[in-house]
């Protein structure tokens, strides 16, 4: 550096000793030719200046972010778990119209004159077994929120009664956050077990129903482990105004939203006992219409089902023919979808048995006339909440319910599975273990809770089979109420590993001795 490119440093005094020289930069010299410290020097000043834990945990956070983004894994939620049955799981979207629209009831909806129970398509996803190792074809994980997830967040805004043009966008945003990312773990049109050689056995069958404010994909985790020990399940998507939201597609036309709606949406004088009425009904065709599409498949019409699919899924239904099992055919759903499920066994003769998952508290009268074998679960929170229905406490009704079965089929349980929630059986708790444990006060671990029901759901999926009860079922009972032992010596005879996990209110067991000892655990 040249001296004329020094300047001396001022001074207090003027007689102060002229030994400091400092650069300074020439007018005609540019910025950024100037001299300066290293940027990563300035760098490490800088965050040394702000080094606080707010300014590090917004760091932080904005790292996740981007490590979430990169590996396209949600943001706030776990992922969801695979499947841990002996086979690999396979999904199919299955869309198909009607031959031509059922008007299940004359309810209007008050703005636009439309009907609101017109069945004009079926859409369920199918859940089924695939060999390990088997050739999928290379299609994306389907999504566990349908798109566009503007239409769910729409829906949820309704449940909430806070819709308006400000709210939606937030749930939007809160949906992408928690579940945007979110895939089910099964391979999209991935062969039926047995298709490509090898066994070729029958496979039972399941329709399952899923509960108000929930949607056909709020249950994979339940209904992927019954694929994977070797189950075909359709995971229905009612358009009756209880799923957050749903696309109707039709050849040839855009696609129809279906939003949530209640009485007040509908013209005419339609109260809320009507309402849940037509609702029913509405799901019992949807039903119906579902195990005809599964028909079809079986009976060597699946390319024809693949062709009116307006999912553009069933690649593989060729392979289908003959290979589902009606003779075991199983309804089954969850909360409002278990009511649904009473209802539909009534009006499905076929149906060998029905398995029922926290039924209905205020989804209208529950059918009692059942004639197949009954498995009814209860979660802790169920049992232990006391709840009017139609006069009387819920659980007295669903227990006697059951007993009624049970004197007609002479195969009938009632359990209480301990520490478990309401959404103990769906993907929520799997997805946000720590919020759902907080708000539902469930104290089991959710992926324990997740194989009790599993496990106990596949017990009576193979009596149908065998006629045989095991493992649980096969147990006499312990508690005719909730939270009280019939006896001491019954409670010092019940093991105690299903002691801590299980209460059974009612078995085939206590009435048929014989019925222990045929099937006891060894």
């Amino acid at each position: 550096m040249s001296d004329s490119d020094l300047e001396l440093d001022s001074l207090d005094s003027p007689d102060a000793p002229l030994t400091t020289p400092t650069a300074t930069q020439p007018k005609w010299q540019p910025p950024w030719l100037s001299p300066r410290a290293s940027r990563l020097h300035a760098l490490k000043a800088w965050l040394r200046r702000r080094r606080s834990w707010t300014y590090m945990l917004c760091v932080a956070a904005c790292i996740y972010v981007l490590v979430c983004l990169l590996r396209r894994v949600p943001l706030l939620a776990s992922p969801l778990p695979g499947y841990t049955g002996p086979h690999a799981v396979g999904s199919v979207d299955v869309e198909v119209p009607l031959a031509a629209p059922q008007r299940i009831a004359d309810t209007l909806f008050r703005d636009t004159r439309a009907p609101a129970f017109e069945l004009e398509t079926v859409l369920f996803t199918l859940y089924y077994p695939v060999a390990r190792g088997a050739r999928s074809p290379p299609l994306p994980a389907h999504p566990w929120i349908d798109r566009p997830l503007s239409l769910a967040a729409e829906g949820y805004a309704r449940f909430a009664h806070v819709n308006s043009f400000i709210t939606r966008p937030v749930f939007t945003l809160a949906l992408w956050l928690v579940a945007g990312g979110l895939t089910v773990p099964a391979e999209v049109d991935g062969p039926l077990l047995g298709s490509e050689g090898g066994h070729a056995g029958h496979l039972p069958v399941m329709v399952f129903s899923h509960g108000a404010a929930a949607s056909r994909t709020d249950y994979t985790a339940y209904l992927g482990e019954l694929a994977s020990r070797g189950h075909v399940v359709a995971a229905l998507e009612h358009r009756d105004g209880s799923c957050p939201g749903s696309l109707v597609r039709l050849p040839d036309k855009p696609a129809r939203r279906v939003l949530p709606f209640s009485e007040g949406d509908l013209a005419g004088a339609v109260d809320a006992p009507r309402l849940k009425t037509e609702q029913l009904a509405f799901r019992d065709a949807e039903v119906a219409e579902a195990i005809r599409v599964l028909r079809d498949i079986n009976d060597g019409r699946g390319d024809d089902v693949y062709a009116a699919n307006t999912r553009g899924e069933g690649a593989t239904f060729s392979g289908w023919t003959n290979r589902l099992d009606f003779s075991r055919l199983v309804l089954g759903g969850h909360s409002y979808g278990a009511a649904l499920a009473l209802q539909s066994l009534a009006h499905t003769p076929s149906a060998a048995g029905g398995i029922i998952l926290d039924p209905g508290k205020s989804s209208g009268p529950l059918n009692a006339s059942v004639a197949t074998p009954l498995l009814v679960v209860h979660s802790d929170s169920w049992s232990r909440a006391h709840s009017l229905f139609h006069g009387r406490p819920h659980f007295d009704a669903v227990r006697d319910l059951v007993r009624g079965v049970l004197d007609r089929t002479g195969a009938a349980w009632f359990l209480t599975s301990i520490g478990t929630a309401h959404p103990s059986v769906s993907d929520a708790p799997l997805i946000e273990p720590l919020l759902l444990r907080w708000t539902t006060g469930a104290h089991m671990d959710v992926r324990g809770a997740m194989r009790q029901y599993v496990r106990v759901s596949v017990e009576f999926l193979d009596f149908l089979a065998t006629d045989k009860a095991k493992g649980l079922l096969a147990e006499e009972v312990t508690h005719e109420k909730y939270g009280e032992w019939v006896s001491k010596a019954r409670e010092q005879s019940f093991p105690k590993d299903l002691a801590s996990l299980w209460e059974i209110h009612v078995s085939p067991a206590s009435d048929k001795p014989g019925f222990i000892s045929d099937s006891r655990r060894v």
